[in-house]
């Protein structure tokens, strides 16, 4: 069982979501048609492949977890949406899967095998196509007055070991250009969209179980006291259990040199 099993029927509801108008920018700034293909890896439940759904053809989504895969046809199913849902590592695809005018990469960059990237970039990536590395996530600009705390709560609640891989993560989805270096890709323009939602006390504590760090499986019968612990941290700066939170989604788009 993957190290994401747990937190399968959370992380669709809890993590900051992918706004409409993201996939609307990110769809008209590549100028996308339905005569493009896309392949999303490590497409958890899916959220980018379907978000992307009419801005393209044909549509692949590969995840080594088969709860999310399960999650993701659920969702295509909802959606009335043609997804072909594979279950592999990115590293492991076959030639036969063909190519992509884009190859899309959510939270799942710092799963991947840096130095597999420029050969998998290169059986996968059309000629003139680009890969999309995407990320939604709350604004840290001081706008989310709760944010700090959370942080915190989430440091003081989180494994040592995986939260220290999943702060290296973060840094290698900002910092594109070094994962990219000894391929023949290059980072290139970021697309950013900026929304603003409101939340609850309640759902952000929710959310901690949707990282690896601090999973059902990885806290255990800590879950509750967790919970409680961050319900109290936050609710001061709430307006009775309600918090906005602004985020900041972005697609940073890598091209051949």
């Amino acid at each position: 069982m993957g190290r994401f099993a747990t937190t399968v029927d959370l992380y669709e509801q809890f993590r900051p979501p992918y706004p409409v108008a993201f996939f609307g920018e990110v769809a008209h700034r590549l100028a996308l048609t339905k005569r493009h293909a896309l392949i999303d890896l490590g497409t958890g439940p899916g959220l980018l492949a379907l978000g992307f759904a009419d801005y393209v053809g044909r549509i692949v989504a590969v995840d080594p977890e088969p709860n999310m895969l399960a999650v993701a046809r659920q969702a295509a199913k909802r959606a009335g949406r043609d997804v072909t849902l594979i279950k592999s590592r990115a590293e492991d695809l076959p030639d036969s899967i063909g190519h992509f005018d884009l190859v899309t990469i959510g939270r799942a960059l710092h799963w991947l095998d840096e130095s597999t990237l420029g050969p998998l970039f290169e059986r996968l990536v059309a000629p003139d196509g680009v890969v999309a590395i995407c990320a939604s996530s709350s604004a840290t600009d001081g706008r989310n007055a709760w944010l700090e705390e959370y942080a915190a709560a989430r440091r003081d609640w989180s494994e040592k070991k995986l939260w220290s891989e999943s702060r290296s993560g973060q840094r290698a989805q900002r910092e594109l250009s070094s994962v990219l270096q000894g391929t023949t890709f290059e980072a290139a323009e970021v697309i950013r969209v900026e929304s603003v939602n409101e939340t609850t006390v309640a759902d952000l504590a929710q959310r901690v179980l949707t990282f690896s760090s601090s999973s059902p499986a990885a806290l255990g019968e800590k879950v509750e006291p967790m919970l409680r612990d961050v319900e109290a941290r936050l609710m001061p700066m709430s307006r009775d259990g309600a918090l906005t939170e602004f985020v900041v989604s972005t697609a940073q788009i890598a091209r051949r040199r």
